[in-house]
């Protein structure tokens, strides 16, 4: 007979699909699971407050959605965490893939329940992260000592870690995981949607007004103000235009618009929400430059990320300026793929921005080195493809028809 069950869980706190980095990570990873294994159990939260299970969301890739409802972050984490607790009810997996502690607490006091071997997929850390998105959270040290506890018991019930960059390989490390215990797979580029247009480096910086963009959420750790400070001092010397697509709360577009109210610089910039990636390639096409102005905090240096909207801006042929950060580091060299900044200035940001004005040749040379690197190094396919073999290092290998 065929077994049918599946034998791994994927389980995340985020919505899929949805126009986040997240939510294209965990598809990414899902995708390159079925490729391997037979079925995939996709978990993740409903964008209303119904449940639904047993649609198939990605070939062989079957997604049930849990409501997590509530007034506040903490309410919703602990709805979702009830209705999982039932789902799991009288099922048992061989692997569990979890990508926090809202998901997989409950299911790392109870590994031997519900599951043979244990992955945590660390992207970011509550304890660590919270406190941008709820700034009065900074002074809960109640709250923050329960998140770092429930972190430690993630991270020491899990059989192996994975993370996206070597920065959080090092911070893991010094709470006390074992190096061979952490695998580094970085995040990756559907080359298919950000594809590179040659004919774009014809024209980088050709036209008389310049065309900057921004493209990520509008959290602190960002420094999206950076980009619009910057264009303000850009503005000084010739036309300049920033265009910023991402998430925000209204207070975080608010602000951003009340900074370009204060720097004369309205008309100059334009905030859109969210969209599809195919869209967003189609913004990033007309654009000259693509700024990442990353801030130097506790989240970027000593948490790490793999910041993605680098990675993809990288692949469309269009020159990247970044904060000069150990986790830019890690994608590429300074004045080879993308051009680095002091962090936190934006007069750097400025003059990066007219150093590529006065020497477009650069200009198209990051752009070009850039794609070559991500075809390289780069891919969700290679993501996947290292995934698959940090399951097989557990001993998880391709189900068989008995």
């Amino acid at each position: 007979m065929l077994i049918d069950q599946p034998k791994i869980a994927y389980i995340a706190f985020d919505t899929v699909p949805a126009p986040k980095g997240a939510a294209i990570h965990i598809a990414a990873f899902a995708i390159a699971l079925a490729t391997t294994f037979p079925k995939i159990q996709l978990v993740t939260v409903s964008p209303t407050t119904n449940s639904k299970e047993g649609d198939e969301i990605f070939a062989q890739v079957m997604q049930t959605i849990l409501p997590a409802i509530g007034d506040n972050l903490i309410t919703r984490i602990l709805y979702f965490r009830r209705l999982l607790q039932v789902w799991l009810q009288g099922r048992r997996f061989e692997v569990v893939q979890i990508r926090s502690i809202y998901e997989g607490w409950e299911i790392a006091l109870n590994k031997k329940k519900y599951c043979d071997r244990l992955i945590f997929e660390v992207n970011g850390l509550p304890s660590i992260e919270l406190k941008y998105r709820y700034p009065d959270v900074a002074d809960d040290r109640e709250l923050l000592h329960k998140l770092y506890s429930q972190e430690q018991i993630c991270l020491t019930a899990a059989d192996l870690i994975i993370t996206p960059s070597g920065v959080t390989g090092e911070y893991l490390q010094s709470r006390g995981v074992a190096p061979e215990k952490i695998r580094v797979i970085p995040n990756g580029v559907n080359l298919n949607i950000f594809t590179n247009d040659e004919h774009n480096h014809i024209d980088l910086f050709a036209s008389p007004t310049l065309k900057m963009i921004y493209f990520g959420t509008l959290s602190p750790w960002q420094g999206v103000n950076l980009a619009v400070e910057a264009l303000a001092l850009v503005n000084r010397d010739f036309p300049a235009y920033l265009t910023v697509i991402g998430q925000g709360k209204d207070y975080q577009i608010k602000a951003l618009n009340h900074l370009a109210k204060k720097l004369g610089v309205t008309d100059k910039l334009t905030i859109l929400e969210p969209m599809s990636q195919t869209q967003l390639v189609e913004y990033i096409h007309t654009s000259d430059v693509i700024l990442a102005p990353l801030t130097p905090n506790d989240r970027n240096l000593v948490q790490g990320c793999c910041p993605l909207k680098i990675l993809e801006g990288m692949a469309t042929g269009i020159p990247v300026i970044a904060s000069d950060l150990p986790v830019v580091r890690e994608l590429g060299e300074d004045g080879v793929h993308f051009l680095l900044v002091k962090p936190g200035s934006a007069k750097a940001i400025k003059d990066a921005v007219l150093q590529l004005q006065n020497d477009r040749e650069l200009a198209k040379q990051l752009a070009i080195n850039a794609r070559q690197r991500i075809e390289k190094y780069y891919t969700w396919q290679r993501a996947g493809e290292a995934l698959i073999a940090a399951y097989a290092e557990l001993g998880i290998k391709q189900s068989i028809k008995v």
